[in-house]
């Protein structure tokens, strides 16, 4: 299998969406998945913009069009009514088949994603070609009870869209990184799964995002990593 790990910078507006379309030709004859990062059709730093750059299923169709020559996961904003929810979505086939709606909404610090979005309540897994698949958003892996239902559900590959700011700098490194990946390798080891780690880069209003997207297999060994705070977009076998 031929996966692509997008790695990029999303402007804090809806043009997003042309862009990765444009990657998504790119590389489509090459590639059997691609994955964004968390909110990449919007940025991440939305607040009241929200009401104007949130997506309704229906204005996706392009993607779930181009999902037939290949599997699109990607991270988005959307509007339900008047609600408004962190998702990572999954299109193949020509239509969307899975929704996971992120449950572990960060509130403290720089966060404030419980202040505008309504979190989901559960996690799945789903199955497309013989596989099971589950998506998770950024915060949601921070949380032990996640790891078990995990586990419970089994997947072959899970899919986490990701946009984690660069902190804890020090002469060994960034501290946020090891811990990222920390978690990855041990849920990767738990489960026996692959495991896809898509995180964003660039800056919003002083934030900076370090990328640092990668494989891990499931023994819990990253491979496939990118590099930090420059935009990427590789194909990788798995």
């Amino acid at each position: 299998m031929r996966v692509t790990l997008a790695q990029t910078s999303p402007k804090l507006n809806r043009s997003n969406l042309d862009d990765i379309v444009t990657i998504i030709q790119d590389v489509k004859a090459d590639s059997d998945l691609i994955v964004f990062p968390e909110l990449a059709l919007s940025g991440y730093l939305l607040q009241d913009k929200l009401r104007e750059d949130a997506w309704s299923e229906e204005e996706l169709s392009l993607l779930a069009e181009l999902s037939r020559d290949i599997d699109i996961a990607v991270g988005v904003a959307m509007r339900e009514g008047e609600l408004f929810r962190n998702c990572g979505l999954y299109f193949s086939g020509g239509k969307l088949v899975a929704k996971h709606i992120k449950v572990h909404l960060p509130n403290y610090g720089m966060f404030e994603e419980a202040r505008y979005f309504e979190g989901g309540e559960k996690f799945e897994a789903f199955e497309v070609a013989d596989k099971n698949i589950s998506l998770l958003v950024c915060e949601d892996l921070w949380h032990k009870e996640v790891h078990h239902e995990l586990i419970c559900l089994n997947p072959d590959l899970i899919i986490v869209h990701v946009a984690s700011p660069a902190r804890g700098f020090s002469e060994d490194g960034l501290e946020i990184r090891e811990k990222w990946y920390e978690i990855i390798s041990t849920v990767a080891k738990e489960c026996s799964a692959k495991l896809l780690f898509v995180n964003r880069v660039g800056f919003e209003d002083g934030l900076g995002f370090w990328g640092g997207s990668c494989v891990v297999d499931e023994n819990g060994i990253i491979q496939s990593k990118l590099p930090k705070f420059e935009v990427k977009i590789e194909t990788v076998n798995i």
